[in-house]
């Protein structure tokens, strides 16, 4: 049976112009989406004490994400202002991930000895989770990390070894740029980069072999959580038929319809 878990970031979204808060960030979209599509998830991380955490945790929990390995701490919960322009959502800045980024994941044994137990591990970049990839990468369990849209290089030197699948948005580079791109960070025997480039074809490169995917394109209502959609939806379809090509296409169709969802995945309640 598949089981997947993201560990990471947590967050609301506060769509500052309807005065409204979704759940989000990362690691939780990731889990929440595998949900979705049908295979058992958790999320790993850290909640606040404040309104915006106990909404996430209890949303997750409505949607029966395990949560078992959570941790809790006195402060803000992560928090960030956005607002959308014809659909696309516009980051308005944040509290940088509030109790996770102050209280960084140490991992006990019985963390791993539970870590052991999945098919596939996904976080990223605003997850704060930099400083345990290393031991994350000897578990036994596929890692994939978001690198998302303002990585910079020596992010990527210090952390692309330890990663299985990584994904990059580069909506800023050219087709040609980011071919040179994947190929030049491509770091060990059989690791697959993919960049996500927007409203252009996401490329995929598997250390011999470039691949193309067109996004489907709809009217978007919002594009929040559209990346981690993909990411979502192709890490499921290639666990199952090691297909990059098909499993594109998956990524795309799933992430197109999460265009239609307020917010991440929808859960939004007022806010003062």
């Amino acid at each position: 049976m598949v089981k997947v878990l993201g560990i990471g970031d947590n967050v609301v979204d506060k769509y500052v112009h309807i005065k409204t808060m979704y759940p989000g960030g990362n690691a939780v979209n990731f889990s929440v989406f595998a949900k979705k599509l049908g295979v058992e998830a958790a999320f790993m991380g850290t909640f606040g004490d404040d309104q915006e955490a106990e909404h996430v945790e209890s949303v997750l929990k409505e949607l029966e994400i395990d949560l078992s390995h959570c941790r809790h701490f006195s402060g803000e919960n992560g928090c960030a202002r956005v607002t959308l322009e014809d659909g696309d959502r516009v980051f308005l800045g944040s509290n940088t991930g509030g109790v996770t980024r102050e209280n960084l994941l140490q991992l006990t044994a019985d963390d791993i000895k539970y870590i052991k137990g999945f098919s596939l591990m996904h976080t990223g970049l605003y997850s704060h989770t930099g400083h345990i990839l290393e031991q994350l990468s000897t578990v036994g369990v596929p890692l994939s990390f978001d690198f998302s849209d303002d990585f910079r290089q020596e992010e990527i030197n210090r952390n692309i070894s330890y990663v299985d699948y990584a994904f990059f948005s580069c909506s800023h580079l050219s087709h040609e740029e980011t071919e040179q791109f994947l190929k030049a960070n491509r770091k060990k025997d059989g690791q697959i980069l993919i960049a996500t480039r927007g409203s252009d074809p996401a490329i995929a490169f598997d250390g011999s072999e470039f691949y193309y995917q067109a996004p489907d394109y709809v009217k978007a209502v919002d594009t929040m959580g559209a990346g981690d959609s993909f990411i979502t939806a192709f890490l499921l379809h290639f666990l199952k038929n090691k297909d990059i090509a098909a499993s594109m296409k998956e990524a795309a169709a799933f992430a197109a319809k999460s265009c239609l969802v307020e917010g991440s995945f929808g859960y939004g309640v007022p806010y003062n």
